[in-house]
């Protein structure tokens, strides 16, 4: 293995974390809205819109097994 080569296990702990960050941000938007305009249906939705936004930037990252840029 080349110096400066990302690991499998490097690849997956990215792809995780990538995933959790998309989810907590827009679910945590998600949760401020429904908290100052006292409704219940923007934390459902932002985790929702988090988690769709993350596969599609794991998929963008990572497709056809190229190295990230």
């Amino acid at each position: 293995m080349m110096a400066g080569q990302p690991t499998g296990t490097d690849i997956g702990m990215r792809i995780v974390a990538e995933m959790l960050a998309g989810i907590l941000f827009y679910g945590g938007i998600g949760w401020l809205g429904d908290h100052f305009l006292h409704t219940g249906f923007l934390l459902p939705a932002g985790l929702v819109i988090g988690f769709g936004l993350s596969v599609y930037l794991v998929f963008k990252r990572f497709r056809g097994g190229e190295n990230e840029q």
